[in-house]
């Protein structure tokens, strides 16, 4: 697949999730889930990730809460790596978290701060 926005979102989802993922998700998709790599790359990372308005940054912030809330730990241990590529600090991390917890409830945010501790262990183990 390459259009415009397939490229323009493969270009993103490298920056954010770094190389080595994209490039892993991306050669061991087959017929099966090659379509929702290639849906995922275009719409999510093209359409959405690369619209004006808000930064990758502030797109990190708003999609860990929303990770976190809906209890996504695979998603959310490669946001937490992703936002710190964009930017975030360990305690903009943390006070996104904290905000979890008051709003979709502290089971939510505990597992979150574990993910996020996580995350940043391997982080910090592949720099």
């Amino acid at each position: 697949m390459s259009t415009e926005k397939y490229e323009k979102g493969l270009k993103i989802r490298t920056q954010v999730l770094g190389v080595a993922y994209v490039k892993r998700a991306i050669e061991n998709a087959d017929d099966f889930t090659r379509p929702l790599q290639e849906m995922v790359t275009e719409y999510c990372w093209g359409h959405v990730w690369g619209r004006e308005g808000l930064s990758l940054k502030e797109r990190s912030m708003i999609k860990l809460a929303m990770i976190s809330a809906l209890n996504r730990p695979h998603e959310l241990k490669l946001h937490v790596r992703g936002a710190l590529r964009n930017g975030l600090t360990r305690e903009q991390i943390r006070e996104i978290l904290l905000q979890v917890g008051i709003y979709c409830g502290v089971p939510a945010a505990v597992d979150s701060f574990r993910l996020a501790r996580e995350a940043f262990a391997e982080a910090e183990a592949s720099s």
